[in-house]
């Protein structure tokens, strides 16, 4: 048998960023599948403190990071990353992304997980181009949400769009896959804000964990 029969196949990271606004089991979930579904070692959840091409963020980024260290509890191979919180200006993920390359290496094969909505606005990202010799980009289709491509989103893909995991993994990165996950749970952080403002209940759609601490810290009440 060769070294290189041998050797193991190279180890696959991903990122997966957001507001996070509160955490819900949207995220999570979404999370638990795409780690399954890539065969991730590692799933780095990254809130950001104020994305520039999003709403400020109804509560502290410190907050929201404590709520999504709550919400993944013990799960395995999903870890709450604060990197972002603690960079000085604007938050861009190509910059995360460029971190997260130096720190495991060029043989790792690194994969940036986005939103249908967020990826029909990636030709808009600082540095947009540049996310591609960084990364792989999968795509989480979100139900009822519409496909047409922009034509600079289109320009800026070309041909890297693939098929399938294994034809994704065959790169370190450069590939762009669109992924439908299982679940399709459409569950969106501002429906939760909405109803904790109304005094209504979030029960089932946050983790219990989540819950407990957003009333412990009276967060996104009338009056809080």
């Amino acid at each position: 048998m060769s070294e290189t029969s041998r050797r193991p196949p190279p180890l696959r990271v991903g990122m997966m960023g957001g507001t996070f606004d509160p955490v819900h089991h949207g995220h999570l979930r979404s999370a638990l599948e795409v780690r399954e579904a890539l065969g991730l070692a590692t799933l780095h959840m990254v809130p950001a403190p104020k994305p520039p091409l999003r709403d400020t963020p109804q509560v502290s980024a410190a907050q929201r990071f404590a709520l999504l260290q709550a919400g993944i509890g013990d799960a395995c191979g999903l870890v709450a990353d604060d990197r972002e919180l603690r960079r000085e200006g604007p938050s861009y993920s190509v910059d995360t992304l460029a971190e997260l390359r130096q720190h495991y290496g060029d043989e790792v094969s690194l994969v940036m997980v986005i939103g249908q909505d967020a990826f029909l606005r990636l030709a808009n990202w600082d540095r947009a181009e540049q996310v591609f010799g960084l990364a792989h980009v999968v795509v989480i289709a979100r139900p009822g949400y519409p496909s047409p491509w922009p034509s600079a989103l289109k320009e800026l893909v070309g041909h890297r769009e693939v098929s399938s995991v294994s034809e994704l993994m065959t790169r370190t990165r450069g590939g762009v896959l669109q992924l439908e996950l299982p679940s399709r749970m459409a569950i969106s952080a501002t429906y939760i804000r909405q109803r904790l403002k109304e005094g209504k209940s979030v029960r089932y759609l946050v983790p219990e964990a989540v819950e407990q601490a957003i009333f412990s810290e009276r967060l996104y009440q009338t009056g809080a």
